[in-house]
């Protein structure tokens, strides 16, 4: 590694070394966790599993579809679980006065 005289650079010359270093370092920390996620990776598949199982943020199983609890009067193909945002179709019903119990299954 070279020596270098940080007293005799201007302060411009300076922030450019910072933020060079800066670079250098967040770049060498990427590869860095690149090469260990690999690694793990291989690991992982090693014993038949996935990275994502054995961390936990991952699932062995397939999660099911939850049933309907609402559906539409007339169309009975609109349904919904009760679970995420509303459909189209509730809200306008909603907002025409009528009460989500109207549309339980």
């Amino acid at each position: 590694m070279t020596d270098i005289n940080l007293t005799a650079l201007s302060l411009v010359e300076l922030k450019k070394l910072e933020k060079d270093v800066g670079k250098a370092i967040a770049s060498f920390e990427d590869r860095q966790i690149a090469q260990a996620r690999l690694e793990a990776e291989a690991v992982a598949r090693k014993f038949g599993y996935s990275l994502e199982v054995l961390a936990g943020t991952g699932s062995a199983k397939k999660s099911t579809p939850v049933a309907p609890k609402y559906q539409h009067p007339e169309n009975h193909a609109l349904t919904w679980s009760g679970r995420g945002r509303k459909p189209g179709w509730l809200v306008s019903l909603l907002e025409s006065g009528k009460s989500i119990e109207d549309f339980a299954i």
